[in-house]
């Protein structure tokens, strides 16, 4: 078999690798810059611990590194084309240890010291950053002094693997670094290094979130346990999901963790799904494939409502796919919970109309009802009363819904029409606007004024009415073709003959304008505050706060995060903090002075972070002789322990931040 003669791959081992590289592995300046964030890391780290434990056999791929030398000595540089980020965050990890162990073990330190340092020039590292980072990658790396606080993405990356590892674990640790494996692509000289680049990052799809999810489920698996669970559940899985499964996946994962954790760009389901199953070996699947089985079968029942039993669960299913996917992690919860035998079939179906009542009334008054569904599901895992009090803090009174229905036009009205005249919506009926929508210049509300005669303010305040919901109403489809656009008294003979009460009403009209219209608005929006009643005499969430556990995690820092709030509530206190930073360091001083053992306990179970000493360079807060507050995280990190802190103090559901306009946009 003839072999590539300009490219030579290896499989090795990434440790040995990095030690027993005499070049200095340089990352070109076309590359761009270090991007992972403490995310990334945490995973790291905890595939490196897993692997760590297991016996000598088993390894941990990395994936490829590709590389290419800028000339024919064995010493010259190492071209870093693919893999930058990967080796970068292992350089720091491995700094992490170095200066964790200190002086205490001299034999490890050495070999720490091998893949971090140039074997000709022990005062630099034997990665080369781009020339705008390399000061302060090395920096860190060899543990200089600095005055700045160092404030990079490597500070970062580096504290929180020096949070993580206590002295004790390092050679734990180490054990699991020297099971990483990559391939070792290197490139001859007359190899093309972008198109060879571009084949391994550019060519075929990119697994999707539920693709990943089930190589994760299998892949540690036998192919006879493959087989069974692939053939005895997940194919009924794809079944009942369809093009949804992904979407399902999604609406499970924030159902099971009350949490919403979707990243622009990231794979947050696949993430999220490894965070509450982190090991999925035979026998724990068997305990929870049928779980996820059930629950395919009620989101089923979502995607298609046709498949309930119950013909009239199956209607308010119907009613809900019009409204929209926001709460199918709550509805799937309260399907499965009945279907369980958990609660009753009047339990649900009392559920199911307040789910309508909550969409119905935020979309008649213009409230956005996504990122809602995280809160309502841990209310509802409290009980149905809690659920009912959390749904009528974000569910609008009736004064603000009539209005609204007065004044907007009106969302879902084949909906809402058919609901409130006692008839199923369907193909037989039809909206009808009574004030057309262009009227022709022909088109009369009492026989007489034609609609040329009006003036322009009578014609703007009929347009401005027309689609608000005492202008509408529904007709059989057949009325429906001789009505359209006809006048007012040509459409009074035709209503008349409908078999729908609502229309029948406006037959008896003697004339139509803006005075009936907002004569029949009133009427009607009477009869929809009752159809859609709110839960209870709650406040309401007028300001549009939002929960501190539904905050939006954002990688890095954005473009305009320092203006992300417009403010915070903390325990019915208002915050003027404008940012996630400020909000962190508040909220952990606060809880210092008023719920001490919760911050420390939260910081032993998270290993931060509160500290017994300043252990490494960067931005730190003397809390006390003997705790300091490190200040160097990201926006990730710094939310999520914010969100953590306070759900350990149990003062989680007190505290909200108000989005700015920038933070909306953000």
């Amino acid at each position: 078999m003839a072999s590539a003669t300009n490219i030579h791959a290896t499989a090795v081992n990434t440790v040995a690798w990095l030690q027993q590289t005499p070049a200095r592995i340089v990352v070109p300046v076309y590359q761009r810059q270090y991007r992972w964030d403490i995310g990334g890391c945490e995973q790291l780290l905890s595939d490196i611990r897993a692997v760590s434990d297991t016996d000598e056999r088993h390894m941990h791929f990395i994936g490829s590194v590709l590389s290419s030398t800028d000339g024919t000595d064995a010493a010259s540089d190492l071209v870093l084309i693919d893999g930058q980020q990967r080796v970068t965050t292992l350089m720091l990890l491995v700094a992490a240890l170095r200066h964790t162990i200190g002086d205490d073990d001299p034999a490890l330190a050495g070999e720490l010291e091998r893949v971090l340092m140039h074997a000709g020039d022990r005062g630099r590292t034997k990665l080369q950053p781009h020339r705008a980072w390399q000061e302060a990658f090395e920096t860190l790396v060899l543990a200089r002094e600095q005055g700045d606080g160092g404030a990079s993405r490597f500070a970062d990356n580096y504290a929180f693997f020096r949070s993580q590892i206590n002295a004790e674990e390092v050679p734990r640790i180490w054990q699991g670094l020297r099971k990483l494996e990559h391939v070792a692509i290197t490139l001859g000289a007359a190899a093309n290094a972008q198109q060879i680049f571009a084949s391994l990052n550019s060519t075929g799809e990119p697994l999707r979130d539920h693709e990943l999810i089930h190589n994760y489920v299998l892949m540690g698996l036998s192919h006879a346990e493959q087989s069974e669970i692939e053939d005895g559940s997940w194919l009924e899985i794809e079944r009942n999901t369809g093009e949804s499964i992904g979407a399902f996946w999604r609406d499970y994962l924030v159902m099971k963790t009350g949490r919403e954790f979707s990243v622009p760009g990231e794979h947050s389901v696949y993430d999220a799904f490894r965070q509450v199953f982190p090991r999925l070996d035979v026998v724990t699947l068997r305990g929870v494939v049928g779980e996820w089985q059930q629950y395919s079968r009620m989101y089923g029942m979502l995607l298609q409502p046709e498949r309930a039993k119950d013909a009239e669960v199956g209607r308010h299913l119907a009613a809900l796919a019009t409204l929209g996917p926001a709460m199918r992690p709550l509805v799937m919860s309260a399907l499965h919970d009945e279907d369980a035998g958990v609660t009753s079939r009047q339990a649900l179906l009392s559920t199911l109309e307040l789910v309508q009542s909550l969409l119905i009334r935020r979309a008649v008054v213009g409230l956005d009802s996504r990122r809602l569904v995280a809160r309502l599901c841990r209310a509802r895992a409290e009980g149905e009363a809690s659920l009912r009090r959390a749904a009528s803090r974000i569910t609008p009174s009736d004064q603000r819904v009539r209005v609204a229905l007065k004044f907007t036009d009106l969302p879902h009205a084949a909906y809402v029409l058919a609901r409130m005249a006692g008839t199923a919506a369907g193909a037989s009926l039809q909206v009808d606007h009574i004030v057309p929508l262009s009227p022709g210049d022909g088109w009369s509300g009492d026989g007489q004024r034609r609609w040329a005669d009006y003036t322009e303010d009578e014609q703007n305040s009929h347009r401005a009415l027309a689609s608000t919901l005492g202008n509408l109403t529904l007709l059989e489809e057949d009325l429906a073709e001789r009505a359209f656009d006809a006048s007012f008294p040509e459409k009074r003979k035709i209503y008349a003959r409908s078999g729908v009460p609502l229309t029948i009403d406006v037959a008896r009209e003697e004339a139509w304008g803006t005075a009936a219209i907002s004569q029949r608005a009133a009427a009607l929006a009477a009869r929809f505050v009752e159809v859609w009643p709110r839960p209870t005499d709650a406040a309401i969430d007028d300001d549009d706060l939002t929960p501190i556990l539904d905050a939006q995690r954002r990688r890095g820092w954005p473009r305009g995060w320092q203006r992300e709030f417009e403010y915070t509530e903390y325990c019915g206190e208002h915050w003027e903090v404008y940012d996630v930073r400020a909000l962190f360091h508040r909220v952990f001083t606060r809880l210092w002075a008023d719920a001490r053992e919760d911050v420390l306990n939260y910081t032993q179970r998270r290993g931060g972070p509160v500290y017994p000493a300043q252990a490494w360079n960067g931005e730190w807060e003397a809390l006390d002789d003997d705790h300091h507050l490190y200040l160097g995280w990201d926006s990730t990190y710094m939310l999520t322990a914010v969100q953590g802190v306070l759900e350990e103090a149990g003062l989680e559901p007190e505290v909200f931040v108000k989005y700015s306009y920038i933070g909306m946009a953000m």
